[in-house]
């Protein structure tokens, strides 16, 4: 279509070309294409120099596109997501209760739901020999004292240099990548005990392949179903920090792995990924003095909030927490941890009731199946990187860079004197 002049009526707001394009998220010569091929209308401004478009019919192209509207100079703040809803003291992925998933569905189901919206019962994910190779050398030179945490971010580093076409961001190839990185991530990790790699075989769930890196006690099944569930309840919960992290690299365009390092960077917070190591020594005394009543008071005395309770999201106890609780309740090793769990609970109630959180859970399940500390923050960084993709694969189809907060300056007003 071509430009017609412009009308003597000033009644509809009108776009510059400039302003068209940063509505539709493209450069102004896709406008002109636009216009070319019939999508939209456009008329030669006063003075003949450039054209104007109608404001309601670039909105309307742009929601037939896909697009978003631009951001305001200070970046976004709010996303428009489709993985994860919290509402009601309950959760869904997709739609979908997320404890219902857990309870029916393997983690790499569930995580191929989050990605595609389609669930393909059987789904295992497999690591390519080559970067495992490299992951595991790469991993086997960090120093003894390193944690999961470091050997996850060392691994990501090894499987990242392995993939010359980890900048390819379409769909596919970052699925791809990722099916391929979750594994490696896993046999990366030093069995316990032995300090070497793990024997299981190709195609074993993830859950069981993560276990012998846990734990030296062998695996049963009721121990293997809540390592599963936890793995798939921890997948992803909204815009948690580290989430927000990945996408901001997502944002730049930052490939699938350096998304993963940026959310790993974040989960090793104290205040998040790592929440489990605190309510895990809390219920490991419990345990060893035969009663979480002194522990507590102990906390109290000292000042020290008591780990596990309370989440901000949720006004009753966290969905997560109560679906592990119950699946635990099979676990005999587990009694004696999880009865302690419960004496906190009861025991902090008195004073301001906080419903137990996932963490409070997952250091159930370390303290009883004889895990170390951290187990808790291997578990939910190895589910978590499933999320992070998921929430990268959003991003992608965002505005590049569109998440830039404004800093609100507090230094002193210039000029000031040269120091």
């Amino acid at each position: 279509m071509t430009d017609q002049p412009e009308p003597g009526s000033r009644s509809a707001p009108r776009l510059t070309t400039r302003e068209a394009a940063e509505l539709l998220g493209v450069k102004p010569e896709t406008v002109y294409a636009y216009v070319s091929r019939g999508q939209l209308s456009s008329v030669r401004a006063s003075g003949g120099r450039g054209s104007t478009f109608d404001a309601d019919e670039v909105r309307a192209l742009a929601r037939r596109s896909g697009r978003r509207d631009p951001a305001p100079a200070g970046g976004d703040l709010v996303f428009r997501t489709g993985i994860t809803l919290i509402e009601e003291d309950r959760y869904y992925f997709r739609g979908v209760d997320a404890t219902e998933l857990a309870r029916r569905h393997r983690y790499e189901e569930v995580a191929e739901w989050l990605w595609t919206g389609e669930l393909r019962p059987g789904t295992r994910f497999e690591a390519p020999a080559a970067t495992l190779a490299a992951a595991r050398r790469t991993v086997a030179a960090l120093p003894p004292h390193s944690g999961s945490t470091d050997r996850l971010r060392a691994a990501v580093t090894a499987a990242a240099a392995m993939d010359p076409l980890r900048f390819d961001l379409a769909p596919e190839a970052v699925l791809s990548s990722a099916r391929a990185l979750i594994p490696t991530l896993v046999g990366a990790l030093p069995v316990v005990g032995e300090g070497k790699i793990g024997t299981e075989a190709d195609g074993d769930a993830l859950a069981r392949q993560l276990w012998p890196r846990l734990t030296a006690r062998p695996a049963d099944a009721p121990a293997l179903a809540v390592l599963d569930a936890a793995l798939t309840l921890l997948i992803d919960h909204d815009l948690a920090a580290s989430t927000l992290a990945a996408r901001v690299a997502a944002s730049a365009r930052a490939h699938p792995y350096a998304v993963v390092s940026a959310g790993l960077g974040v989960l090793e917070g104290p205040l998040h990924g790592a929440a489990s190591g605190p309510a895990h020594r809390m219920l490991q005394e419990a345990v060893e003095r035969g009663s979480a009543v002194p522990v507590v008071a102990d906390h109290l005395r000292t000042g020290r909030p008591v780990p596990g309770l309370g989440h901000r999201l949720y006004r009753a106890e966290d969905p997560r927490a109560r679906t592990l609780f119950a699946l635990l309740e099979d676990v005999p090793q587990a009694a004696g941890a999880l009865a302690a769990a419960r004496e906190v609970v009861a025991a902090t109630a008195r004073q301001a009731p906080l419903p137990a959180t996932v963490d409070l859970a997952l250091a159930v399940l370390s303290v009883g199946c004889g895990m170390a500390a951290e187990a808790g923050e291997t578990v939910f960084a190895v589910s978590r990187t499933a999320g992070w993709i998921a929430h990268a694969l959003e991003e992608y189809g965002e505005r590049p860079l569109r998440i830039r907060p404004s800093g609100q300056y507090r230094g002193p007003r210039p000029p000031q004197p040269l120091p």
